[in-house]
C-alpha cells in the first residue's frame, strides 16, 4: 500500500489499529509528511508565544519523606500545581533506565511480532498493543503508539504472557513504584482527614494500576500535530517517567500559559487526576497537560494511572465535607466516568463535568 493510499483513505485507520502497524508503521513509510487525520487544527496546535518560559513545577526531595515538611510540600503542590516531580525517591537509577529501554526495544519489533498484542490476539487482557487515544472516537489522531499493561502483584500467570522484550523491566519497575505511590496517597489523603487506607478505601484510590509504554516515533511535521492533546488524566493519581527528550506542558495555574516539564535525570513526575480533585472537593487540582513530538528523536515516557477499581463509587469525601463546605460533585461509579473519557477525543478539562452537580 503506498502512502498515498493510506494517508488519504479510511484504509488509515485499518492500517493503525486492525493490522497494528502503529504510527510506527506509518514512519517506517518514509512520511514527509502526517496524514490529514493527525494534523491538528490551529486553536489546539501548541502556541510557542504561551510558554512561561520563567515557571516550573516544584521538584521535591522525597528522601525523607517522614518529614513533615516533605507532606506540606507535596500537598501544597498538589493544591496549587497538580503537578510536581520528586527526586530521591529510591528507585535505582539502572531500574529506571531499563523500563524505558523496553519501551523502545518493544517497538522495534517487527509489525508481526508487535502484532501479537492486539487487543482480538494478546493472550491476556492484561496486556495490549494500541494506537492513539481512542482512534475510533476521536476526530483528530494523536501521534504514537503505547503497549497497556493491567499490573496486578498478585497475578503472575498473566504477566507471564507479556512480551519476553519488556515483561522483566516493567515488573521490577512496578515492585518499586508502588510503595512509592502508597505513600504519597497516604501524605495526599492525610491533608484530607482520612488517616489510613483500609481496603475499601485502597479499592477507590488505588484498585486498578495501569502502566504504559508510550512511543511517539518521530515525526515529519511536529508543529502541526500532537502525541497527546489537551487533556487531564482521570486517575487518582499519575506517576510519571520521561526519558531526556522532552515534550510534556502543563497548563499555568492561572493562566492560559504552558509551562514546560523538563527532563531532571532520575526524577519522577506526579500529577493529581480527576479522581482526587472531585474526592477533595476542588483542593486538590487535576491540571490540564498536553506533549509535544520531536522531528529527529523518538520519545519514551512511562505513566502508572493509579486508577480506582472499575465498580468502586466516588465523590467528595466526607471528612472534606464535615464543616459545612457544600459538595460540587455527585458520586459517581468509576467504569462509566473512565468510559465517558475514552467516548471521544482529548478535550481539556471537559470529562470533570460529567461528575458536576
Amino acid at each position: 500500500m503506498s502512502i498515498a493510499e493510506v494517508s488519504e483513505s479510511s484504509d488509515l485507520i485499518d492500517f493503525l489499529v486492525n493490522k497494528g502497524n502503529g504510527v510506527k508503521g506509518l514512519c517506517q513509510m518514509g512520511l514527509e509528511i502526517v496524514p490529514q487525520k493527525f494534523i491538528q487544527p490551529h486553536e489546539e496546535r501548541l502556541d510557542f508565544t504561551q510558554i512561561m518560559s520563567s515557571e516550573s513545577i516544584p521538584i521535591i526531595d522525597f528522601s525523607n519523606f517522614n518529614d513533615p515538611k516533605v507532606a506540606e510540600s507535596i500537598c501544597d503542590a498538589a493544591e496549587k500545581w497538580g503537578f510536581f516531580q520528586i527526586v530521591n525517591h529510591g528507585i535505582p537509577i539502572e531500574v529506571l533506565e531499563n523500563v524505558i529501554e523496553a519501551g523502545h526495544k518493544f517497538f522495534e519489533l517487527s509489525v508481526e511480532e508487535r502484532r501479537k498484542y492486539l487487543k482480538e490476539n494478546s493472550p491476556t487482557h492484561t496486556v495490549q498493543l494500541k494506537t492513539s487515544f481512542s482512534p475510533l472516537a476521536e476526530k483528530v489522531l494523536e501521534w504514537k503508539d503505547y503497549l497497556f499493561h493491567i499490573y496486578d502483584c498478585d497475578d503472575d500467570e498473566s504477566s507471564k504472557l507479556w512480551p519476553a522484550v519488556s515483561k522483566d523491566q516493567v515488573l521490577e519497575y512496578m515492585k518499586w513504584a508502588k510503595p512509592i505511590i502508597v505513600k504519597l496517597l497516604e501524605v495526599l489523603l492525610e491533608k484530607l482527614n482520612i488517616k489510613q487506607i483500609d481496603e475499601s478505601m485502597k479499592s477507590v484510590v488505588m484498585g486498578t494500576l495501569i502502566v504504559n509504554l508510550i512511543h511517539y516515533p518521530v515525526c515529519p511535521n511536529p508543529e502541526l500535530t500532537a502525541g497527546a492533546g489537551r487533556h487531564a488524566d482521570v486517575s487518582s493519581i499519575t506517576m510519571l517517567l520521561q526519558d531526556d527528550v522532552g515534550g510534556l506542558y502543563v497548563r499555568e495555574p492561572k493562566g492560559d500559559g504552558w509551562i514546560h516539564v523538563p527532563p531532571v535525570k532520575g526524577a519522577l513526575v506526579i500529577n493529581i487526576g480527576d479522581v482526587l480533585q472531585i474526592m477533595s472537593n476542588d483542593r486538590y487540582k487535576s491540571i490540564e497537560h498536553r506533549v509535544i513530538v520531536n522531528a529527529s528523536r523518538n520519545r519514551v515516557s512511562v505513566p502508572i494511572f493509579v486508577n480506582p477499581a472499575p465498580d468502586a463509587v466516588f465523590g467528595p469525601l466526607t471528612q472534606v465535607l464535615q464543616n459545612g463546605e457544600k459538595p460540587l460533585y455527585k458520586h459517581v461509579v468509576y467504569s462509566d466516568y473512565f468510559n465517558y473519557f475514552f467516548s471521544k477525543g482529548h478535550e481539556g478539562k471537559q470529562t470533570i463535568e460529567f461528575a458536576k452537580l
